[in-house]
C-alpha cells in the first residue's frame, strides 16, 4: 500500500462539500481540478466505476497535496483494498458494509457509509462510520434530514443526491454535517473547454454559502 496522506478536516470544514467525479476523462480532470482548488473547495471523490478511477486517485493525491482525495462506490473489501492501494484518503460507499466500515475505522481512514432508512443509518453509525451518507436523497430533500436528525441527533449525516446551489443551505439548516454533490457541482455544460471562467464562478458561488 502506498503512503496515504492524512485527511484534512480543517479544509473539509471550511467547505464541507464532497465533489463527486463519475465517468469523467483525464483531460477534463486536469482542466477542472485547478479551478476547483482556486475556488476554495478541497474534497474530491472519484467513483470506482469511473474508467481509470484508481489511476486518477493516485495522480490527484500526488499532484494536489492540498486536496482530500477519496474513492466512491466502494462496495466490498476488494474495492477497499484497491482504493487504499491507490492512496485514497477517505472512502465513500453506496451501501452499509460493516466489514468495510470496521477496516477503515481500524486504519483511521474516514468512511462515509451510504444508508437511507433510520435502521440503516443507525447501523452504519454504530458500526463506526465517520459520517453517514444519506443516499439517495434526491427524492426526499432537506425535510428528510430534519426528520432523521430529530431522533438520531448525534449522528453525522452527509446527504447526497438532490443537493444544488439553490437548496444547499436548507440541508445544513436541517442538520447536515456535509453534502455530496455530483452533477449539480460539475454540470456538463460548464465542464466543456472554454467554460473555465463560468465554472470558477459556479464553484465560488457554492463556496460563498459557508
Amino acid at each position: 500500500m502506498c503512503k496515504i496522506k492524512e485527511f484534512s478536516w480543517t479544509k473539509f470544514h471550511e467547505a464541507p462539500i464532497v465533489g463527486i467525479l463519475r465517468g469523467i476523462d483525464e483531460a477534463t480532470i486536469n482542466r477542472v481540478i485547478p479551478i476547483y482548488i482556486e475556488a476554495g473547495l478541497s474534497t474530491i471523490e472519484v467513483t470506482l466505476n469511473t474508467p481509470n478511477a484508481l489511476a486518477f486517485i493516485s495522480k490527484l493525491s500526488e499532484a494536489y497535496p492540498e486536496l482530500n482525495v477519496g474513492a466512491g462506490t466502494v462496495c466490498d473489501m476488494s474495492d477497499l483494498d484497491k482504493a487504499l492501494e491507490a492512496g485514497s484518503q477517505f472512502i465513500v460507499t453506496p451501501i452499509v458494509d460493516q466489514e468495510v466500515i470496521a477496516k477503515c475505522k481500524s486504519l483511521d481512514i474516514p468512511i462515509f457509509s451510504g444508508a437511507l432508512t433510520p435502521t440503516e443509518i443507525y447501523t452504519a453509525w454504530k458500526a463506526g462510520a465517520t459520517a453517514v451518507k444519506i443516499f439517495p436523497c434526491s427524492k426526499f430533500g432537506a425535510g428528510y434530514i430534519k426528520d432523521i436528525k430529530a431522533p438520531l441527533n448525534e449522528i453525522k449525516v452527509l446527504p447526497t443526491g438532490g443537493v444544488d446551489s439553490d437548496n444547499i443551505q436548507s440541508f445544513f439548516k436541517a442538520g447536515a454535517y456535509g453534502v455530496g454533490m455530483g452533477g449539480s457541482l460539475f454540470p456538463k455544460d460548464l465542464l466543456a473547454e472554454g467554460k473555465e471562467a463560468e465554472l470558477l464562478a459556479h464553484f465560488k458561488a457554492l463556496k460563498s454559502t459557508f
